[in-house]
């Protein structure tokens, strides 16, 4: 019986004396040591890429942000969002539809639309026309953005056509929430941007061109450009 007891209470100890060491090394020590070289090696990823302008946290490089005029009434659900023109526009963000709670980089949720590319399509290609075009298709909300993007970036002297507008500027990502825009979309900006800040061209495209990264290595990935940078870069320079 003394044995058994005896016994039991080796164990017991054992037990608890590596759960004590193993709370220090995995609770403590190894958050620690991982934090440590976290903030050593990679202080700006670790702190979630956030992006500073005039010393002030304004986003981050990892989440995409809308740039629209201010609502009439700030607490109104049902007004819609108006794209403020003097900035560089990101991809749409209606990730998961148009009545979803992401309509705006919202960060509650995120995901694709779970539509086809021929949602709406008849016979295999989307209506070229909105009011042909069946309500609440993918076909519907690509074609209307379509005529939405020419409009908004058709200035004196620069006629968009709708076979320049690139993919990104009429769907969402996967996510709903990229930050980045092609360059083909950022150029496609260039003369709306420059005509609202009373800008010229050339300094409007010198302003894309710096604010373009390549490819990962030179050959994995695409182009991007990152739209809160440039349009930091844009505040910068029209002294906003």
């Amino acid at each position: 019986m003394n044995n058994s007891l005896s016994s039991t209470a080796r164990l017991l100890g054992a037990g608890l004396r590596a759960l004590l060491v193993l709370t220090v090394i995995c609770g403590v020590i190894y958050p620690l040591a991982v934090t440590g070289v976290a903030q050593a090696l990679f202080n700006d990823k670790a702190n979630g890429s956030e992006i500073k302008s005039r010393g002030k946290v304004v986003g981050s490089e990892l989440i995409g942000q809308t740039y629209n005029l201010p609502k009439k009434d700030p607490n109104s659900a049902e007004e819609a969002a108006v794209p403020d023109l003097k900035w560089f526009q990101p991809r749409p963000s209606n990730g998961l539809g148009t009545n979803s709670v992401n309509t705006q980089y919202s960060l509650i949720l995120s995901g694709a639309t779970n539509r086809s590319g021929d949602n709406g399509a008849v016979d295999g290609r989307c209506p070229t026309d909105a009011k042909d075009a069946e309500d609440g298709t993918l076909c519907k909300w690509v074609v209307e953005a379509k005529a939405a993007v020419v409009k908004g970036n058709s200035v004196p002297g620069y006629k968009v056509k709708p076979s320049d507008v690139p993919a990104d500027a009429v769907t969402s990502s996967g996510s709903g929430l990229d930050p980045d825009i092609s360059p083909e979309y950022a150029k496609l900006q260039i003369h709306r941007v420059a005509e609202k800040n009373h800008l010229s061209v050339a300094q409007v495209e010198k302003l894309v061109a710096d604010n373009t990264d390549g490819r990962i290595l030179g050959f994995m990935g695409e182009p991007t450009v990152n739209v809160l940078k440039l349009n930091i870069a844009l505040k910068a320079l029209t002294g906003k």
